[in-house]
């Protein structure tokens, strides 16, 4: 088992940037890819970046993609997304989460989750 912690959400302006971070305690972190997910009111959760084990690979949904960057530190055990460039539409709950094995990018395929950091973007 694993519990997530995620902070750093908040109020950003159009063109801004926030730094969201997930902290892990539990199992041992590095034996779990790691993901996140975001859902706007009325809307799905839907997958916005995904990290393996050691770090060495990510995804990025295509709405993301060249804006954020998902990032881990086995050490400390946290991942992070950097989101630069931020649009209105960014605008959700964003959530952590963890599943052992390889990188998915499907919310079923994730056993996992924190309890999600508001952020909003005004125009």
């Amino acid at each position: 088992q694993v519990q997530l912690v995620e902070s750093g959400g908040g109020l950003a302006q159009a063109g801004g940037s926030l730094r969201l971070s997930c902290a892990a305690s539990g199992r041992i972190f590095s034996t779990y890819a790691m993901g996140w997910f975001r859902q706007a009111p009325g809307k799905e959760r839907e997958f916005v970046a995904g990290i393996s084990r050691s770090g060495d690979i990510t995804y990025y949904a295509d709405a993301v993609k060249g804006r954020f960057t998902i990032s881990r530190d086995n050490a400390k055990n946290t991942v992070y997304l950097q989101m630069n460039s931020m649009k209105p539409e960014d605008t959700a709950v964003y959530y952590c989460a963890a599943r052992a094995g390889l990188t998915a990018t499907r919310t079923r395929d994730y056993a996992y989750w924190g309890q999600g950091t508001q952020v909003t973007v005004s125009s």
